[in-house]
């Protein structure tokens, strides 16, 4: 029998976990085994101690439950029959059901698995426990918030993904979004910093690039631009604009860290948010990729961790859709050797949840290469069927060798295209203090 709980640093939970795969038969942890194990090489999860949060109980069996499990895996969960515990979740679990129905299970684990839910379940067991008679009334009012949770979740999503259809007070939301305004502060902001020149004329701008280049008479689209048919619309289309976008300064280790607050997030969120570009290069010179396409993949990710060690990835999103839509506050910066060690737990962090979307991508791109591979001998095995049926011995010898050497030219693309080179890259990190200042 192994033991692990939240005293524990990395390598002895690595070694805990180590002894409990090879030969230990039983593994005893605190709540903190709930998030970041791995545990496919075994297939029953007794839970003693229930938490209140239905999401944490399925986070604890997704540590067996996951990628590589070869067997039927068993949870049980230990609660006391008759109990007021037992009552709420008995009314709980029944009408989750329903949301989840409505929204799916991503957008209700979205809600069920943030910081804020955390107060909205401690709340329900104390009226509960406090007022047993009206367990049903207390687990509708949480319902209730869930669900309007989970709703505003789907609606915020919607501006960075995609709908089928736009309904009438969706398109007057996107008209609102901030977009143009981003896309404006960060050119202004750029040519201020970089010798160039912005300078506002009452509804529009002259700008004047670091390389003499002056556009005149600019409005970023927005509610504004419709009023100035005479002017000149400057979005991400422009090419200097989108340059400017996927130029953006990298986060560098020990550069100080500037501590926010959000409208809009619990007062005890409180930790590190980041946002990290994960990247597959491939080692293709620029005139195959041109002719082949772009076979680099990258994605997108945000990391909290919360003060208390936690990992909280659906509040990571929470923090970003809030990001995106209000103005954060800045009251200071980490700096010095604060800076450097909360760049490299949260790089860890960032690593670690990483890995399943690096995983990802590497799968992404060996069966786009499969595909290729296939490609590539279907085409040249019909041309070379179609070279053999030439009469003519010198014309066909000629061409033979000729075919022979683009294949030879093709295997080598090909074999460059499978070495793959891993990249994370950290674009933003910042303190988080929650809704309110809590320096």
């Amino acid at each position: 029998m192994v033991c692990l709980n939240g005293s524990m640093n990395m390598d002895d939970r690595k070694r805990v976990q180590e002894l409990f795969a090879e030969d230990t038969r039983v593994l005893i942890s605190t709540d903190a085994g709930g998030e970041g194990l791995n545990l496919q090489f075994c297939h029953v999860v007794i839970n003693y101690d229930i938490p209140w949060n239905p999401m944490r109980l399925e986070q604890r069996i997704g540590r067996v439950d996951r990628i590589g499990q070869g067997h039927v895996v068993r949870a049980v969960n230990f609660v006391f029959d008759s109990s007021v515990e037992h009552r709420v979740r008995e009314v709980l679990e029944e009408k989750l059901v329903i949301i989840l129905d409505e929204f799916g299970i991503d957008k209700t684990g979205d809600v069920l698995d943030s910081a804020q839910a955390g107060q909205i379940f401690d709340d329900l067991y104390v009226e509960a426990i406090l007022h047993p008679e009206a367990v049903e009334s207390s687990v509708d009012t949480v319902i209730s918030q869930i669900h309007d949770q989970a709703k505003e979740s789907q609606k915020s999503a919607s501006v960075l993904g995609m709908v089928e259809e736009l309904e009438p007070g969706e398109a007057q939301r996107l008209m609102a979004h901030p977009l143009p305004h981003w896309v404006e502060s960060m050119t202004v902001s750029y040519l201020q910093a970089n010798s160039g020149r912005a300078e506002k004329k009452r509804c529009t701008w002259d700008l004047e690039w670091p390389d003499g280049e002056v556009f005149s008479n600019i409005v970023f689209t927005g509610k504004d631009a419709d009023d100035m048919p005479t002017a000149r619309h400057l979005t991400l289309e422009d090419s200097r604009v989108r340059g400017l976008a996927m130029s953006l300064p990298r986060v560098a280790k020990g550069q100080p860290i500037p501590s926010i607050v959000i409208p809009g997030v619990a007062d005890e969120v409180t930790g590190f948010w980041s946002l990290w570009e994960i990247t597959i290069h491939t080692d293709l010179p620029a005139e195959a990729s041109a002719k082949t396409g772009d076979w680099n993949q990258r994605r997108v990710i945000a990391v909290f961790l919360h003060d208390d060690g936690r990992v909280l990835m659906p509040t990571a999103r929470h923090i970003w859709n809030q990001l995106l839509t209000v103005s954060p506050g800045i009251h200071g910066h980490l700096a010095g050797d604060l800076a450097r060690d909360a760049f490299d737990r949260v790089m860890e962090v960032a690593e670690k949840q990483g890995k399943a979307i690096y995983d990802e991508l590497v799968q992404i791109h060996r069966e786009r290469l499969t595909r290729e591979r296939d490609k590539g001998a279907y085409a040249f095995a019909a041309r070379r069927r179609a070279v053999e049926r030439i009469g003519l011995p010198q014309v066909r010898d000629h061409r033979l060798a000729r075919l022979d050497r683009e294949e030879r030219e093709w295997h080598v693309q090909v074999e460059r295209r499978a070495q793959i080179f891993p990249e994370m890259i950290p674009l933003l990190l910042i303190r988080l203090n929650g809704g309110g200042v809590n320096d």
